[in-house]
């Protein structure tokens, strides 16, 4: 019985954890961070290796709809690793809430207050 009640007790401090860490997430992403300025976005360094590239774009897809870079898309054209990395992790960096770590994919993004927005594709707050 003891068992069972650490288990339940375990499984309900998850649950309690994880509504926290939910609700820590609903950010609204369009609204300043404390130490940014308050419209940026996230971009790929131009300098990023491809196979770095790759990476962050399969991390972020992984977690999140990256349907804009997919085919048919509003962001698939150019279809290059530059350009649909930049899109995914402006996706991340807008939903995590804009943090400048949240750009950092080990030193491959860089915040900009330029909209990096083009033709159909918006980078834009959501």
């Amino acid at each position: 019985m003891a068992a069972h009640n650490s288990l339940a007790a375990s499984l309900y401090f998850s649950l309690l954890l994880f509504s926290v860490i939910t609700e820590t997430v609903k950010v609204d992403a369009c609204q300043p961070s404390s130490q940014l300025p308050e419209k940026t976005w996230c971009v790929a360094n131009p300098s990023t290796k491809e196979a770095e590239l790759q990476n962050n774009i399969e991390f972020v897809c992984s977690r999140l709809d990256c349907s804009l870079i997919q085919i048919g898309g509003l962001c698939f054209v150019p279809e290059t690793n530059i350009s649909h990395a930049s899109v995914a992790m402006n996706l991340y960096y807008q939903f995590m809430g804009r943090n400048s770590w949240n750009c950092h994919f080990g030193g491959s993004g860089l915040i900009v207050a330029t909209d990096p927005s083009y033709d159909a594709c918006k980078y834009g707050c959501f």
